[in-house]
């Protein structure tokens, strides 16, 4: 078993201290999609208009080996003043 640290970052790090215990980085990667997954289902005003929210797992050196990123972008539509709908 090796130690992964998923460390969220969200305008803040909030790092990962303890780390999980997980065979391999595929494991690694499946268990952060989750984790992802619960944030978003029940924090999901954590993750403001515009703002950048990632998760970045490194393994017990402290080499970031992948990153899950999620950005809400407002596009134009979303723009236009309440009195110009087509």
């Amino acid at each position: 078993m090796e130690r992964y640290q998923p460390n969220l970052h969200d305008g803040s790090t909030i790092p990962d201290a303890a780390g999980t215990d997980l065979p391999n980085w595929q494991s690694a990667w499946l268990e952060t999609v989750r984790r992802a997954g619960e944030i978003l289902k029940w924090d999901a005003q954590r993750l403001a208009l515009g703002e950048d929210w990632r998760i970045e797992v490194a393994d017990q050196t402290g080499l970031i080996l992948f990153q899950l990123t999620f950005r809400v972008v407002e596009v134009p539509v979303m723009q236009r003043s309440s009195g110009t709908e087509r």
